[in-house]
Formats: C-alpha cells, sequence, structure tokens
C-alpha cells in the first residue's frame, strides 16, 4: 500500500488489476485504517482514470453475494450521490412510481454518507426490513414489481471500509461504484453522476456490457433529471440534451426539490409524494425521472414514459407498489 500511496500522491495512476487488488485486500483486512483512509482521501483530490474505475467495479462485482433476478428484465434507478444538493429522495420514489407502472425494478441502495437521507435511511423508516435472501427479493420484485437491495448485505467484503466512509463523511470514490455493482446485474439501468467527467467515464464503461442505460447529469450539478435547468442524457442508442420544455414542463428553482436536514423530513416528504399529496414540482421531478426510467426499458420516448410515470402516481398504483413491498419484507 505505501507503494500505492507514494504513486498516487504523485500523480501517477494505478492499472486495473492493480485497483482491483487494492479493493481486494481491503476486504480481507490487510492494511490498517489509516492506510485505506489515506487511499479513499487521495481520490477527492485527484480525478479518477477509467481503469482505476473499471479495477474498483470489476473487484465489488466479483466480491459481492449475487443474487439471479433474470427472469423479470429489472432495471436499476440510483444515483451517485454526492452532489451536495440535499434533494429529496428523487431517485427512490422515481423507483416505486417505475414499478408501478409495471417496469420491474432491482433497487440498490445504502445509507446516506454525504446526503441527509440515503435510499436506505428512507425505505427503513418507511418500514422496509432489508434481506439478501433470494426468494424474498424474487417474491418482492414478482408481487410488488419492486425489491430493495440494501448495499451492505451484498457487499460484506467492504465491512472494513464502510466506518471509514461514514466518519469521513464525505464523497468517496465508492460513491462513483455504488450505482455499478448491483448484484443482481440488471439488465437495464438509469444512473444519474454527478459531474459531466463522470458521465464520460460510466458511458466508456457501459458501452462495453449489453445493459440498456440511460445515464443522466443535470448541467447545474445534480444527479439526476432535476428541471432546474438542462441536463445531458447519454445512453445505449443515444447522446442528447434534455430540457424540462421537452416535457411541457416550466423550469424550477432548487427550493422545491429540497429534502429537508434529517431523515425524519425526508421520510415525511416522501409519503406526502407517493400518497397523491406532492407539490407539482415534485410530482414532475419524480416523474420525469421514473419516465426515463420507463422509456429506457420499454424503448419508447421519454414524453411517453413520462405519461406512464405520472398515471402510476395519480392512480395510486405506486402507492401500492410500496406498500406491498413493505408487507412482503
Amino acid at each position: 500500500m505505501k507503494n500505492i500511496l507514494n504513486r498516487l500522491i504523485n500523480q501517477e495512476s494505478i492499472s486495473a488489476e492493480e485497483a482491483k487488488n487494492v479493493l481486494v485486500n481491503m476486504s480481507e483486512g490487510i492494511y490498517n485504517q489509516s492506510q485505506m483512509s489515506s487511499f479513499l482521501t487521495v481520490y477527492m483530490m485527484r480525478n479518477i482514470t477509467l481503469e482505476e474505475l473499471q479495477g474498483f467495479r470489476d473487484a465489488l462485482l466479483e466480491l459481492c453475494i449475487a443474487v439471479d433476478l433474470s427472469n423479470f428484465n429489472a432495471i436499476d434507478l440510483c444515483g451517485t450521490g454526492g452532489d451536495g444538493k440535499n434533494t429529496f429522495n428523487i431517485s427512490t420514489l422515481a423507483s416505486v412510481v417505475t414499478a408501478g407502472a409495471g417496469v420491474k425494478v432491482a433497487k440498490h441502495g445504502n445509507y446516506g454518507v454525504s446526503s441527509a437521507s440515503g435510499s436506505s435511511n428512507v425505505m427503513e423508516a418507511l418500514g422496509v426490513k432489508f434481506t439478501n435472501n433470494e426468494d424474498a427479493l424474487k417474491r418482492s420484485i414478482d408481487q410488488a414489481g419492486i425489491c430493495v437491495m440494501h448495499a451492505p448485505l451484498f457487499h460484506p467484503a467492504m465491512k472494513h471500509v464502510a466506518p471509514i466512509r461514514r466518519e469521513l463523511g464525505v464523497k468517496t470514490f465508492f460513491n462513483m461504484l455504488g450505482p455499478m455493482v448491483n448484484p443482481a446485474f440488471p439488465p437495464n439501468q438509469m444512473v444519474g453522476v454527478f459531474s459531466l467527467e463522470l458521465q464520460r467515464l460510466y458511458a466508456y464503461l457501459y458501452q462495453n456490457t449489453d445493459k440498456n442505460y440511460s445515464i443522466v447529469h443535470a448541467l447545474d450539478g445534480y444527479d439526476e433529471i432535476s428541471l432546474t435547468g438542462d441536463a445531458k442524457i447519454i445512453s445505449n442508442k443515444t447522446e442528447r440534451m434534455f430540457s424540462p420544455s421537452d416535457l411541457n414542463l416550466e423550469t424550477i428553482e432548487a427550493d422545491k426539490i429540497f429534502g429537508g436536514n434529517t431523515v425524519e423530513d425526508a421520510t415525511k416528504i416522501f409519503k406526502q409524494i407517493i400518497s397523491g399529496k406532492g407539490s407539482e414540482a415534485q410530482n414532475n421531478v419524480v416523474c420525469a425521472n421514473a419516465g426515463l426510467a420507463i422509456a429506457t426499458v420499454n424503448g419508447i420516448s421519454h414524453e411517453t414514459g413520462f405519461e406512464l410515470a405520472k398515471e402510476s402516481l395519480q392512480s395510486g398504483e405506486a402507492l401500492k407498489s410500496l406498500k406491498r413491498l413493505i408487507e412482503l419484507s
């Protein structure tokens, strides 16, 4: 590790194989906490390379507890986090709305590290109990249209790193990895990223897979379609700019999608929106993201996906999916 740290501090990069080996060694507890925190810190101060990201991803996928959900043609809606915007749980709500529209969702998530409330925080507060039992997950995705995969249950190899991430409390390269290491290996993915540079890295890695994907970055910094301005969307079919006017929507102010300062705040907002009591801005942001997910899986236009998402939310189908998810867990 000393040699690797010296190289990284001197602005050198490491190979995909070296990156993979570092994470495998972390999982085996070979390094001490100071070495691991130094390694994480280096990547807050310099850019990650494509080879490094690929090596980290490959290590986590190799070490994870895999589940077979291949019968469901599922999608994962997941953001990297780390955008510092503290929005409400848009991708988690969009996941439930997508499920309510009849598209199967394998939702990978974790507790918030750099935000007030991560996906797992709000799901847990709503009463979802986490499991890595494959039969339970299959039952959930089959009957509720969605299953929740709480990352620590599927990536036990990272137990040595989790306390360091919590103590640091800022985004690390693990934020970049989260959406890439879903243990169900879903064939469809909608992922939001916190920078254009990371979007490009994701696109390079994903174009070498069989995935159906949409990678989103809002130009004002959000890791999702925020409707506060334009966004860039890269998919396996096209690369385009998105504007709220594409869905006949107005641009909104940032305070309309603020998520509060606590898990309690975030959960309250989640309940209001899923119960049909959200504001127009909140509903539109959720449905714009869910609509893109639905479009990604079904090969339809974003506009049509948006209408299907609105129907899922307004008809109560999304709420039914959530209630069934909670019951089954």
